[in-house]
Parts: structure tokens; sequence; C-alpha cells
């Protein structure tokens, strides 16, 4: 079984640890993208993952294909072209003070990819699953294009299609995202989102929640997840659910539909989490969900399987996701308690 996955990868310039913006003299580096991050996430689950995206053909760019190939990453159909790789900052918030992002990506490698720059049919051969986020096309007309080739070929190809809608305010309005995203849902068969993604890309509001206060209605996203697949006709709609107690204490945990055998939905564990780094937590969800529902796990399973990976992921800094399946299995089966293995 492969996956193919389609985006931008970015060069993540971070202060040390808690630092400012303002007051830091140094940033530590590492790569991530959301597409990337749920490849790499596969690659560390044994699942064969395969990256499509656009570098410069630098140093800089071949310095962030070479970090998805230490993470297993197939980069065989990685593109070269343009001058920029696109950067984000961020600034890792801590109690009461949030994280911080701030994109510098306008004019990137990837933003100016054009139509025919992929041979999705040499991409697809051999492959079973495609994925994207609502980041993709977002970025520009021309990634945006791309990505529709990518969707027809993957139908005539007869895969499976994921999409985390993952909106972005800081690169397109609520009403440049419907309008592109409603139609490209045809395409898709498991659609992840948050309450906030299905509302402002989908136009589907979640009622009678208030993640910002730490509240949350299970009914309200069971009743978001039957919605979006009523809607949309996906075979899996999953919605995750964040409660933000802090910068740094989060409750986390999930819901999925998938028809008949769970169309009134099922919910998962929660989990109390103190947040190392939650940047790529969703991504980490979205490849744990990929690689469970691929490995045959009964969509119970599979929900566990995909929260719990999210869980451990806001233990470990940088986007990527670094666990294995039996420290997931692990955290699934025990009591999260995070006692030392000796």
């Amino acid at each position: 079984m492969r996956v193919v996955t389609f985006g931008e990868i970015m060069l993540r310039l971070s202060p040390p640890g808690y630092e400012r913006f303002v007051r830091t003299d140094r940033f530590d580096v590492v790569y991530g993208g959301g597409e990337a991050n749920v490849a790499a996430s596969l690659a560390g689950f044994g699942t064969e993952a395969a990256f499509v995206t656009r570098v410069p053909k630098h140093e800089i760019g071949e310095a962030a294909v070479g970090y998805l190939r230490r993470a297993g990453v197939d980069t065989r159909f990685v593109v070269r072209g343009g001058d920029r790789l696109g950067i984000y900052f961020l600034e890792t918030g801590a109690s009461q003070r949030p994280s911080k992002v701030i994109y510098d990506r306008a004019g990137s490698a990837f933003a100016d990819l054009a139509s025919g720059d992929v041979d999705w049919g040499r991409v697809f051969d051999g492959a079973s699953w495609f994925h994207f986020t609502g980041i993709t096309p977002a970025t520009g007309p021309g990634p945006r294009s791309v990505l529709g080739e990518a969707l027809a070929a993957a139908r005539a190809a007869g895969l499976r299609v994921s999409c985390d809608l993952n909106y972005r305010a800081k690169l397109w309005t609520v009403d440049e995202a419907r309008a592109t995203m409603v139609p490209l849902m045809e395409h898709v068969d498991v659609c992840i989102a948050n309450e906030e993604d299905a509302f402002k890309c989908l136009g589907i509001p979640c009622e009678a929640s208030d993640p910002d206060s730490g509240l949350l209605e299970e009914e309200a996203y069971l009743d978001l997840a039957r919605r979006l697949r009523e809607r949309f006709g996906f075979e899996v709609a999953a919605v995750t659910m964040r409660e933000s107690f802090s910068a740094t204490r989060n409750g986390w945990s999930a819901v999925l539909a998938d028809g008949d055998a769970h169309a009134g939905g099922i919910r998962s564990r929660i989990y109390d989490v103190h947040v190392i780094d939650r940047v790529g937590a969703g991504d980490a969800f979205a490849g744990g969900l990929i690689h469970a529902l691929l490995s045959g796990r009964p969509a119970r399973e599979a929900l566990e399987f995909a929260v719990a990976a999210a869980c451990l992921k806001h233990t470990i800094p940088g986007d990527f996701n670094a666990v294995s399946v039996a420290e997931v299995e692990n955290l699934v089966r025990s009591s999260g308690s995070g006692r030392v293995e000796r």
C-alpha cells in the first residue's frame, strides 16, 4: 500500500524553547508542512509514503528534501524549480501566552507551480491513497490547478482520497475557501476537520461548542461529523476536538462517522495533554487515521489509533511525528500516565 501526499514543505525557524521573537538572537531549524508531516507520520508507521512538492534547485531546497528522506519519505517525485523555499516563523507559547506563526511564503517555489509540472500518472502508479489539505489550494492558482489535475488522475486510477480541510486565515478569505473547497469535496472519500475548518471551508457550523472556554459538547461534534457525511457523501468524516485550557494544557479527542455501522458517530478517549509542540498534531491525526484504515482496522480502533498518535505528537518538538506503531498502540492500551519505561 502506497500513499501519495501533495503540498508545500517549508523551512521552520523558531526561537529556542519559549523565547520571544523580539528577544531571540538565534533560531532552531526544522522543515515541515501539512502534507509533508502526514507523509513522515506514515513512513514512521511503516506505510510507504511519497511526497510531491516543488523546491528550489539549491542547497536549501535540497536540505528540505534530505530532511524528508531521513524520515523515510519517498522524494522521487519532488519537482525542482523556482528561487525560494517558503518560510514560517514559530514562537512557542506557554500557559496563557499563545503561540504565534508568521508566514514568509509569497513567491515560493511551490506557489509558482503550473499545470503540467507533475506527471500524476507516473506518481500514482502503484499507489492506493492520495492525501491533500486545504492549505495547498490556498497557496495560489498554480497549486490549485495542479491539485485539480491530481484529483482527476487519482479518480481515474481508483485511489481513495482524503482531505484535511485546514483553513488558514492568513492565506485566503472564508468566501475564497468555500468557493474552492466545496467543489473539491466531490473527489474526497475521507474528510478530516475541526469545527472551525468545517464552517469556514464548507459552511457547516458546529452548534453549541466553545473550544476557547475549554467546554465542548460531544453531541454537537457527533452531529457535525454526521452532517458532513450526509452533505458531501463522505465514506468517513472525522472531527478533532481540542479543549484549550491554556497554551500548554489541552484536552484532545475526536469523533468519527462512517455510515451505517457508525451512522450516529463514535467518540474517542479524551487525553489531557501537556503541550510541548502542537504544530503538526492535526497532521499526525491524519497520518494515524490513514495508516489505520489502510491496515484494515475497524473504525473505532482506527479512531483511537489516530487520536493517540496525535496525542504523542504534542510531546515532540518539530513538525514531524517521530513515533512508532508500537508506541501508539501502547498508549491506546495504557493509562497514559507517562511513567518511565525500563
